[in-house]
């Protein structure tokens, strides 16, 4: 029996997400919380703030500052604002708008991992207003290190340097990669895209001549690997890379139903649907280290000289229009399309559409009602995803074990 009056507060945690983790995948017991925490990423508002983020982002790899200004020009070419935090404040107040319209009574705090509001000032305004009890969202969809667990070790980290693990319990909504809310938008993205690429492409074979691709931040194919539990038999990609291939099934498929029922495509009946792939952005890191691929500009350049002439790119990773989408895709993989003569149109993220910002409550309220596990929602397959963790996933490979909280069952 282990003597919890010598460990501290972090091993409990530790303890109890791994307790947990053996347990139920699905938490189907209601729970009362006086609160939900919007957890972002976080980002610049401003030239001076660029490089003190980068350093909050890399924090602990001991990258200096001069190959963080390499990554900075990005931020500078937007005046130092990263696009996330006024993103995540419009969130907010659609979530607060949406619980009103229900008649629900829950408050928004919001906190970032890497910039101001940071996490640590959301705990402690929890506190403050005698809150004990948060259910979080993190505007992460899929299941990875950065986009899941992270976010359960930075709750389990604030709650023990605030002195606040006794006072507040921290629980999370599943990985929402396949609810139909968080779907539904490529969907309608990705059908609309179709009638602007017929109309702007004279004699245009979709079958053929247009390329859909959807993509995603890429991450270490170490950690790809990690992501998701190791039963599943993801492989070497894990489940990262599988559940943005099963959604972008459906996306695409559905997308393409639809849009032949439209007048502009009803002329289409019995065509293929348009081919696809799912591609990569972003990558940082040393080029010895291997990342997940293709990049999605050199998959651009391997389409040259072939039948394509429109592309139609889906951020199908992101649930909002913040740096790596603006940049990375509307700046480098439009500008590279454009040199291989390529048509492009890049598709909407999610961002507050109602649709969208609806699901975000359903999530907290499977939570608060304890929805039994068959009556969740999901679109593939592979969901509904866990509400407590399974053993080892998402671990981060590089620095090992550290305690997580909000996987922690009743």
């Amino acid at each position: 029996m282990t003597d919890t009056a010598n460990i501290t507060n972090g091993e409990l945690v530790r303890f109890a997400t791994e307790a947990a983790a053996s347990g139920p995948e699905h938490v189907e017991t209601p729970v009362r919380y006086d609160a939900i925490l919007l957890a972002g990423f976080g980002g610049p508002e401003g030239q001076d703030d660029v490089i003190p983020f980068l350093r909050n982002v890399t924090r602990g790899r001991g990258i200096p500052d001069e190959r963080l200004e390499e990554v900075a020009h990005h931020y500078r070419h937007f005046g130092g604002v990263s696009p996330i935090n006024a993103q995540n404040r419009a969130l907010k107040a659609a979530l607060e708008a949406e619980l009103a319209a229900r008649g629900i009574d829950l408050p928004v705090l919001w906190g970032n991992r890497n910039w101001d509001p940071y996490l640590e000032d959301a705990v402690r305004e929890a506190a403050d207003q005698g809150f004990h009890n948060l259910i979080a969202i993190a505007t992460s969809a899929y299941s990875s290190y950065s986009s899941c667990r992270q976010y359960r070790e930075d709750f389990a980290r604030v709650l023990t340097e605030t002195g606040l693990a006794d006072v507040i319990r921290i629980d999370k909504v599943r990985q929402f990669f396949d609810h139909p809310a968080f779907v539904r938008p490529f969907i309608d993205g990705l059908r609309n895209a179709f009638a602007e690429a017929i109309a702007a492409n004279e004699g245009l074979d979709p079958s053929t001549e247009l390329q859909v691709l959807f993509s995603t931040h890429s991450i270490p194919s170490s950690d790809a690997a990690k992501s998701g539990p190791d039963f599943r038999g993801f492989g070497p990609d894990g489940a990262y890379a599988a559940q943005h291939t099963a959604v972008a099934e459906v996306v695409i498929a559905a997308a393409w139903a639809e849009f032949l029922e439209t007048p502009l495509g009803s002329g289409l009946q019995g065509a293929t649907v348009p081919g696809w792939k799912l591609v990569y952005q972003s990558r940082s890191g040393p080029p010895s280290q291997p990342w997940l691929e293709p990049d999605i500009n050199d998959h651009l350049q391997s389409l040259a000289g072939g039948p394509t002439r429109a592309v139609v790119i889906v951020p199908l990773g992101f649930v909002s229009d913040h740096m790596e989408v603006m940049w990375d895709l509307d700046e480098e993989a439009t500008e590279t399309a454009g040199e291989l003569g390529f048509w492009s149109t890049r598709t909407p993220t999610p961002g507050v559409d109602p649709t969208y910002v609806g699901g975000l409550i359903d999530l907290v309220l499977e939570r608060v009602n304890g929805t039994p596990t068959a009556d969740r929602p999901h679109v593939t397959d592979l969901g509904p995803w866990y509400d407590v963790c399974r053993p080892g996933c998402c671990e981060n490979v590089r620095a090992g074990f550290k305690p997580a909280a909000a996987g922690v069952a009743p």
